[in-house]
């Protein structure tokens, strides 16, 4: 499968807009945001990655987090287009928003940006990855096959949702192979 990066896919959903935004907050032009925003992006699935790998409360969040973004939407919330997804990342918005200060003191240290400056850019990136989250999870993602991923999620969801408080978040594969497919496999 050609693989589309979840980096390329945020910086795809982001726009030119809030792109020239982004590098206005940077003090950069267009690539230089597309660089500092595909390292926060990449710093922040990897931090994710780490934790849904953890077997403690932490792990638990992130993953109950990335089962529910994996469940399809509330019928007749199809019309309102991506806003199905956003909702059901509500508790993923919370993990994300928990995980904004160790990855803006993360991507500082690599870029030299200062801390506050990667936490705004931070802020504008949490619906975005919401919203790349929702699509890859539905199987709607550039780059994966549809019904191979839709398919895919459902099973995974299905035994997400089964598994046992405490229960090992590879079990199965079921988990551990919803987050691959949701942050793209995540290998670094």
């Amino acid at each position: 499968m050609s693989e589309s990066s979840f980096q390329d896919e945020v910086l795809g959903e982001l726009g030119d807009d809030r792109l020239t935004e982004i590098a206005g907050l940077l003090g950069t032009d267009t690539a230089g945001a597309k660089e500092a925003v595909a390292e926060t992006v990449g710093t922040m699935t990897g931090d994710l990655e780490q934790k849904a790998a953890r077997d403690d409360a932490d792990g638990e969040e992130v993953r109950q987090a990335l089962a529910e973004v994996a469940e399809p939407p509330l019928q007749g919330v199809a019309t309102l287009g991506g806003l199905g997804g956003l909702l059901s990342g509500g508790m993923m918005a919370g993990v994300l928003a928990k995980v904004s200060k160790p990855v803006a003191n993360a991507v500082s240290k690599k870029t030299g940006i200062p801390a506050a400056t990667v936490s705004r850019v931070i802020e504008m990136l949490i619906p975005v990855v919401l919203a790349v989250l929702a699509k890859r999870a539905s199987g709607k993602a550039p780059g994966a096959g549809t019904a191979d991923t839709t398919a895919g999620a459902a099973g995974t969801t299905a035994g997400a949702a089964g598994a046992a408080p405490g229960t090992s978040p590879a079990q199965g594969g079921g988990l551990a192979d919803l987050l691959g497919q949701i942050l793209g496999g995540g290998k670094k």
